[in-house]
């Protein structure tokens, strides 16, 4: 007999050890059946399980499961990042502790030291993704740091070097002065605050009086300006291009240049050019042939190449400094406040300056032709269907990829440097030495090799072919490559899904994954953004402690909408735990009434109109579930089901079933048990993707010893040829029948106690029938105290819902006070009227709309539509209590 209530913390951790140990999870390469594949997102190494992860691992494992049980040999590969900076960073903390830096280890006993930290605490993140519930092939699991993935990454890149597509230049990259690194686009983190834009007179050589005025945000890149810009077309400077303006502080002669990056209607019109130390002023370099002046060293001091007077103080101590001189000198023209963004390594905390540097690029252009004509073509397609313009956006304006980082952990660049600076880029040190004996014609070359390591994400980049073995052509890498589908956030398309596109076509001259499916953001229930400092962050395992991880998956499934934020409250997981217990509850009502599941049942056999209704029923269910998986609408699958279980079965047809179970009929009772415990079965099978252990675990409790197997390993079921129009109609009409008269009921505020007649009027002979049939059903689960057809009846007095070609009427005089009644739902309609101005008014206010933040917006909308979808019913109710 099943518990009188469900314990979630008793069963998952049983379950899911069951499930790992009897290997179900596996993949299968010698299986005939076709293949379905899911590349994990590696997180990482470093990671805790927050709410992302459990909204990308949810779906994926939906996907997973689901597939499982369609028949199909699935691959979910599993595995984590090496994380560079981010491991190191842990770990040089442990270090300090003892009052060690990495610096008193040296490289290699440092890496010994992560290694060490990983087999001690790596697997925090791969445990707890066991506690969501996760399926993926554990004995398969990779790590980007692992022999064969290293392997592959040196491979890839020689093979990219022999070809010119990765090269060493010096170029401007994000550099943080407190790691020492260059760090990605991804790892920098956009602040806004209101700063100051300074306007600074640079005097024109050779003309008395006659400056030409720049504004700067960052005054202290000023000692490296080599040039200024100006728009070709604008008329205020025509005279002064070609000519020279003389640096102040510095007394540099630099050229006043034509360049559109130069906005006429900003500021004066002229900008300063600092080609070492702003992005787009190293373009404007370019294009004018303008020297690179690096004024800072790798702590963001002021170095060498700058009056000696600056030289070794801190950049923002130079800022003061020029400021300062600058005004002496009476060229300072204007301070104005300034509302900007400013970059800071987000994992030191630190402004990011960008720094002229010798550094590694990969020739992401090229790389990117290949991906671009593949979402053209449709052969790699991305749901929702907008994020394909994102993805043309940066592809197509691609810049170069800086690959190097100055730290210790990671995969050491497979380059070394001759004596007199010749590089050989080779898979081994071996390969490297020879290539240098052949260079130089003579043995016993010193070499030393880049002491850089590599970004995180080029090994990734790698991740759904390195990971089935590449560079050997393994029976794994013929078989799941190219993937289904990767399941990711939008905020890696350029950092991951499109570096995996880049070199997915290089590498395998195939697409990586045939679908993208972008999922949304998770945030708080207002809409905002998660974050510590706000306080608003909903960890997933304490979600999990509290109400079990089924209520969490099936939430974030249920609210994952195409292009739609989730807004995650406990509250909607206690609704969802709810509706597990309500399963369990619907379980134990089947198991009181003998339902159990009947080896040989056929459900195209059943007779009962009543059992052929809900076998009807449950194929749609499954249909529409199936669909809502293959399109990725997620939300649509989850609630079809949660529809179908909580009002369907649950709701109607175990309350149809009552009389069959109390009566006298044998064979009427025992043909609707059967099919009870097929639905309930089939229940379990569309919910198990969503809702894993409270599936299995009724799926073993009410199966007995017959069940051969799980339920994860379950097929999904042939649902065809259950279609049963009529008695779906029948069914349908008497569901509509009693709801009608319930929701009349409600708004006319009658008291529940309150036996009521019904009379039909203008049914045909098939309403008749139908009513004929289950007259004693309506008037039980209506309330009423008599069902009757009529051919006339007054309208007066009665309350009327149309029912098909019928109308029913429901006589209320003397039952409610009418009056009362109007004057309640009068005033209950003013105030949701007076809610629609309100919001109405703000929605059409643009400075609201332009000023709020988008998820206020989003949920005044929302309010907006609740109060007219209210209006609506109050309207309706009142119409109603007019014709009494």
């Amino acid at each position: 007999m099943l518990d009188k209530t469900y314990n979630a913390a008793e069963v998952e951790e049983k379950l899911y050890e069951r499930w790992e140990s009897s290997g179900v999870f596996a993949c299968n390469p010698a299986s005939s059946a076709k293949p379905y594949t899911i590349m994990m997102p590696p997180p990482n190494v470093t990671g805790s399980l927050h709410m992302g992860h459990a909204l990308t691992f949810t779906l994926q494992d939906v996907l997973i499961r689901y597939h499982r049980m369609k028949g199909r040999d699935a691959l979910w590969q599993p595995g984590t990042d090496h994380a560079g900076i981010a491991t190191q960073m842990v770990v040089e903390r442990r270090l300090e502790k003892d009052g060690v830096t990495r610096h008193d280890l040296g490289r290699g006993p440092f890496i010994d030291k992560v290694w060490e930290w990983k087999a001690e605490s790596g697997g925090t993140i791969t445990r707890q993704l066991r506690r969501l519930g996760a399926s993926p092939d554990w004995a398969r699991e990779r790590f980007t740091m692992d022999d064969g993935l290293s392997a592959a990454v040196r491979k890839i890149f020689v093979d990219l070097h022999r070809k010119g597509l990765i090269y060493r230049d010096k170029r401007l990259v994000n550099w943080d002065p407190k790691l020492h690194t260059a760090i990605s686009d991804l790892e920098v983190e956009q602040r806004e605050t209101v700063g100051k834009m300074w306007y600074f007179r640079y005097p024109v050589e050779g003309q008395y009086g006659v400056f030409v005025t720049v504004g700067t945000t960052r005054p202290e890149t000023m000692l490296g300006d080599t040039g200024v810009a100006v728009h070709p077309e604008d008329e205020r400077y025509k005279d002064l291009v070609g000519k020279n303006v003389v640096l102040p502080i510095v007394g540099r002669r630099i050229p006043i240049v034509a360049d559109e990056y130069a906005d006429p209607e900003k500021g004066s019109g002229a900008v300063k050019i600092t080609p070492a130390h702003d992005f787009n002023d190293f373009e404007v370099g370019r294009r004018n042939d303008l020297p690179m002046i690096n004024i800072f060293d790798r702590d963001a001091r002021v170095n060498e190449n700058a009056p000696e007077a600056y030289q070794g103080l801190d950049r923002f101590a130079a800022r003061e400094k020029v400021v300062a001189e600058i005004e002496a000198l009476g060229l300072l023209e204007k301070i104005d406040e300034n509302p900007m963004t400013v970059p800071y390594g987000d994992r030191s905390g630190v402004v990011i300056e960008p720094w002229l540097t010798d550094q590694w690029f990969v020739d992401a252009k090229t790389l990117a032709q290949e991906p671009i004509k593949a979402v053209e073509e449709g052969r790699t397609r991305f749901v929702p269907k907008h994020w394909e313009n994102t993805f043309y956006e940066w592809m197509r304006n691609i810049q170069p990829w800086c690959i190097s980082r100055q730290i210790w952990w990671g995969h050491q660049v497979p380059a070394w440097f001759g004596p007199d600076g010749e590089i050989f880029v080779e898979e081994t040190e071996d390969e490297a030495r020879a290539a240098a004996e052949k260079h130089y014609g003579k043995a016993g070359v010193e070499l030393t090799r880049d002491p850089d390591v590599l970004d995180t994400w080029f090994s990734s980049a790698l991740w759904p072919f390195s990971t089935l073995g590449w560079p050997e052509q393994t029976p794994e890498l013929a078989r799941y490559y190219p993937t289904d589908v990767l399941v990711t956030g939008f905020d890696i398309i350029f950092f991951w899904v499109a570096r995996m596109m880049m070199f997915g076509h290089y590498g395998m001259q195939e697409v990586p994954f045939k679908d993208v499916y972008i999922h949304a953001l998770v945030r708080d229930e207002k809409g905002q953004k998660m974050s510590k400092s706000k306080g608003n962050v909903i960890d997933p395992l304490v979600i999990i402690d509290q109400y079990g991880t089924d209520a969490l998956r099936f939430t974030l499934a249920a609210m994952a909408a195409q292009g739609r934020d989730i807004k995650m409250s406990e509250q909607r997981v206690a609704g969802y735990r709810n509706f597990a217990t309500k399963l369990w509850n619907a379980a134990r009502f089947c198991e009181m009434n003998e339902c159990r599941p009947q080896a040989g049942f056929d459900p195209k056999g059943v007779t009962l109109t009543l059992n052929r209704w809900i076998v009807a029923k449950t194929a749609e269910a499954a249909e529409a579930v199936a669909v809502g998986i293959d399109e990725y609408k997620f939300n649509d699958a989850a609630q079809g089901a949660y529809a179908f279980v909580w009002g369907t079965f649950c709701d109607w047809y175990l309350e149809f079933a009552k009389p069959v179970f109390n009566g006298t009929d044998e064979a009427l009772k025992a043909e609707t048990r059967a099919t009870a415990a097929w639905v309930l079965d089939r229940i379990l099978v569309m919910l198990h993707p969503f809702m894993p252990f409270i599936t299995e675990e009724l799926w073993g409790a009410i199966g007995g010893e017959q069940r051969a197997g799980m339920l994860i390993s379950e097929a999904w079921g042939d649902y065809s040829g259950l279609a049963a129009p009529d008695a779906v109609a029948e069914m349908d009409w008497v569901v509509d029948l009693v709801t009608s008269v319930r929701s009349v009921r409600s708004e006319m505020n009658v008291p529940p106690g309150a036996r009521l007649p019904l009379l039909l009027k203008d049914a045909n002979a098939t309403t008749k029938e139908r009513l004929a049939r289950h007259t004693a059903l309506v008037q039980t689960l209506a309330r009423l105290e008599s069902v009757e057809a009529v051919d006339d009846a007054p309208a007066k007095g009665a309350a009327q819902v149309v029912i098909g070609e019928a109308t029913a009427l429901l006589p209320l005089a003397g039952v409610i006070d009418v009056d009362q009644e109007k004057a309640r739902l009068s005033k209950e309609l003013s105030k949701v009227g007076g809610e629609i101005d309100k919001l109405a008014k703000k929605l059409g206010n643009e400075g609201f709309i332009a000023k709020a933040p988008p998820e206020v917006v989003e949920e005044q909308r929302e309010r907006l539509a609740e109060a007219e979808a209210a209006k609506a019913k109050l309207a309706e109710a009142l119409d109603r209590l007019a014709a009494l």
